[in-house]
């Protein structure tokens, strides 16, 4: 069964990633960071922080600021490398995969996304292996909540919270297999988060693996299956 993204969910449900090189580890299915530790100037930003986001469900990571939220989604597709603790991807490693092919698998959504100069398809379109087709703009597009005719809108002067959604369009049209997301209702108003939030839990029913760093926790609670700390586990109510 494919969704209007055209991704083979099911497939992915029974193991096998429709992948130019299938991920095939025998370790549970999901990014699962485990005892993470990264030091920057000096000090400990991440000190043995887990992390297990299933495919298939919404995980919220809520911590305090500071405490290195951003940092460590950043670990997940290798932007930073930890100084220790490993990070798999449907049971392998990622330091096994090239940096690129990773990071099409785990796309992440940055609290301040950068446009690039042209239009919003060129941005959708950068980096994609194969051309970009105007079907596949729309599905990406609707699914981060704006009309199809953005594509042909100037990236640069899009408002913060359109260019927020257009980072989201950006990173679904890679068809992942993860989705992290820092701060993804930072720049929008209550009306277009809840919009936002609706996609996050369709992807999510579809089987992707999606996780958010927030610090809105009334919205991660009304999105969100589960709700973590930088130690894995569950935030109490």
């Amino acid at each position: 069964m494919k969704s209007v993204l055209g991704i083979d969910w099911e497939s992915r449900r029974r193991g096998r990633l429709t992948y130019d090189r299938p991920v095939t580890g025998d370790g549970p299915r999901g990014l699962i960071a485990t005892d993470v530790w990264l030091a920057r100037g000096g000090r400990d930003v991440l000190r043995g922080a887990t992390l297990a986001v299933p495919p298939g469900a919404v995980t919220a990571l809520i911590a305090p600021s500071g405490a290195g939220k951003s940092t460590l989604l950043r670990c997940l597709n290798r932007l930073l490398e930890p100084d220790r603790g490993t990070i798999t991807l449907d049971g392998v490693d990622v330091r096994e995969l090239p940096p690129r092919e990773l990071r099409h698998r785990v796309g992440l959504v940055g609290q301040a996304p950068v446009m690039l100069d042209g239009s919003v398809r060129d941005n959708l379109a950068y980096g994609l292996r194969s051309p970009l087709t105007d079907d596949a703009a729309a599905a990406a597009l609707t699914a981060a909540g704006l009309d199809d005719t953005f594509a042909a809108r100037s990236a640069q002067e899009l408002s913060g919270g359109e260019r927020a959604r257009v980072a989201l369009a950006r990173a679904v049209v890679r068809r992942p297999a993860a989705l992290v997301l820092d701060e993804p209702t930072a720049a929008l108003d209550a009306d277009v988060a809840r919009q936002v939030g609706a996609t996050l839990r369709s992807l999510a029913a579809e089987g992707l693996a999606v996780c958010l760093a927030i610090h809105d926790v009334p919205f991660a609670r009304a999105v969100a299956d589960r709700v973590v700390g930088l130690d894995g586990l569950p935030v109490p109510s």
